[in-house]
């Protein structure tokens, strides 16, 4: 399938994911100013907003591929990327043991002001990833699961019922329609939550869409300038991306020339639709 033929020209971060703690996930990401969980806050946030006012009490979110739960981390309290860059790379956490520094982070969350009474819980192929966000606070619940290849547990589902919206800042194009088609029957047995995508622009959203049409949903993409996620690793991880945007006949845009960049898809029941993605967000 194309998608797996296109992560190939990435760079590999996935030693990155499987430590106790994210000081070494933001060492390496710091290398290439990884910022997309910024740009998706404010987007995050008014989308919460809106779904709260119309349910009239919190809502609980999803978190796809939420590794250490930083988009918990942001939507939680009053804090960015920077704030978390250095937070994690504190040179006295050095010398730390993971249990330290997940102690640590603990009273560190539990004592910021709290800036959403949203639930979160997050979905992510890393154990050790889930367990920090859980055990750190960040996550009210976590599913340590790789829906690409394995199925969706029984005991999942009553933690996935209440869920209200589905967010996801990058791992689309790691996971397929195949993730979703086996979540979307589960957490659709209640109220039918929305689905909040940021999407690399190498990643067709069009078999994701697909299948959520299949569940009644419409998807609308925002016409806006494209969000910038990352800086690239290396030249020949640029030439690789730009290479393959070329192929499906997408024409490069300014910012590729230095960045990774992201659109941003909506999905939602059809009833929903009637009003545009951006009189939500204000854009």
């Amino acid at each position: 399938m194309l998608h797996v033929d296109i992560n190939a020209v990435k760079a590999d971060m996935t030693h990155i994911y499987g430590r106790p703690d994210p000081r070494s996930y933001f060492r390496e990401l710091g290398k290439v100013d990884y910022k997309i969980p910024d740009r998706a806050k404010p987007v995050f946030d008014s989308l919460i907003h809106h779904l709260e006012d119309r349910k009239n009490e919190p809502v609980c979110a999803l978190d796809l591929g939420c590794s250490y739960g930083v988009n918990a981390a942001l939507l939680k309290h009053d804090l960015d990327m920077d704030d978390l860059y250095e937070h994690w790379t504190d040179p006295l956490l050095d010398h730390a043991t993971p249990e330290q520094v997940i102690d640590a982070d603990r009273l560190f969350f539990e004592e910021l002001p709290t800036a959403s009474s949203t639930t979160i819980v997050g979905l992510d192929s890393s154990m050790p990833a889930i367990d920090y966000a859980k055990n750190a606070g960040l996550l009210d619940e976590g599913l340590a699961l790789d829906l690409e290849r394995g199925p969706l547990p029984e005991a999942a589902s009553d933690m996935l019922q209440p869920v209200d919206i589905i967010i996801s800042t990058g791992c689309v194009g790691y996971v397929t329609e195949t993730s979703f088609s086996k979540l979307m029957p589960v957490v659709t047995q209640g109220q039918k939550p929305w689905l909040a995508n940021f999407v690399l622009r190498m990643f067709s959203f069009e078999p994701i869409a697909q299948e959520l049409a299949t569940h009644g949903y419409v998807t609308e993409k925002l016409d806006c300038e494209p969000f910038v996620q990352r800086a690239f690793v290396s030249h020949a991880e640029q030439e690789g991306v730009l290479d393959k945007l070329a192929a499906q006949g997408l024409h490069t845009k300014g910012e590729e020339n230095g960045h990774l960049i992201a659109e941003f898809y909506l999905s939602r029941p059809e009833q929903d639709a009637a009003v545009s993605i951006g009189e939500i967000i204000g854009v």
